[in-house]
Formats: structure tokens, C-alpha cells, sequence
């Protein structure tokens, strides 16, 4: 009859220990794709070649001049990269990246209606 008793609090605490692992799963399935929201799960990551080309061309020479620099860094974000892979890079321009204000008040006009 001890035994019974014995294994009573044991159920109890491996289904409390069930019940929050389940609840941490449900908690990370919902939050981690929230960090994926401008990224792409199909279409993996650009290659940046012609970026990684010059700064590879800029380590191994001299220095720039003042001149050189502030012609390249017209160009594009700054002097090493020029406008190397420029239509690439993502920027607001051209990702469909909504922010969570908008987000939010999506959700609150669908919440009035």
C-alpha cells in the first residue's frame, strides 16, 4: 500500500514536468519565427561576392587616398564596398518587411472590425 502512495506525487510531478515542457515548446515555436520575419526559409542567403572582392582588394593594398575614398564611399554605403552587390543588399526599399507598429495596429483594426 506504500507503494501506491509513493507513486502518486512521482505522476504528478512528471506530468507538471510534461506540461512545462510542452508550454516552453509552444512559447518557442511562436517567438523564434518572429525573428525570421525578413528572411526567406527558401531562399537561403545571397552570395556577396563582388562585396567580399573588394574588400579583399582593400586589405591587401595601401591605404586610399582622401580623393579615392570619397569617390567610392559616393558610390554606395561606404568606401570599401563601393556599389559592389548594391542591388542585393536588402534595405527598406526592397524587402516586404512590415515593422510591428504596423503589425500591431493590423491586429488591433482587425480586432474593432
Amino acid at each position: 500500500m506504500s507503494f501506491i502512495k509513493f507513486n502518486l506525487p512521482v505522476n504528478r510531478l512528471v506530468r507538471s514536468l510534461i506540461t512545462v515542457c510542452f508550454c516552453a515548446l509552444l512559447f518557442v515555436s511562436n517567438v523564434f519565427p518572429a525573428f525570421a520575419v525578413t528572411s526567406s526559409p527558401t531562399k537561403g542567403e545571397d552570395k556577396l561576392l563582388g562585396i567580399e572582392k573588394e574588400a579583399q582588394e582593400a586589405v591587401l593594398k595601401d591605404p586610399m587616398s582622401l580623393q579615392e575614398t570619397q569617390e567610392k564611399a559616393s558610390k554606395g554605403p561606404n568606401e570599401v564596398q563601393g556599389d559592389a552587390d548594391i542591388d542585393k543588399m536588402k534595405n527598406p526599399s526592397n524587402t516586404n518587411a512590415t515593422s510591428f507598429e504596423q503589425q500591431v495596429k493590423k491586429a488591433v483594426s482587425k480586432i474593432k472590425d
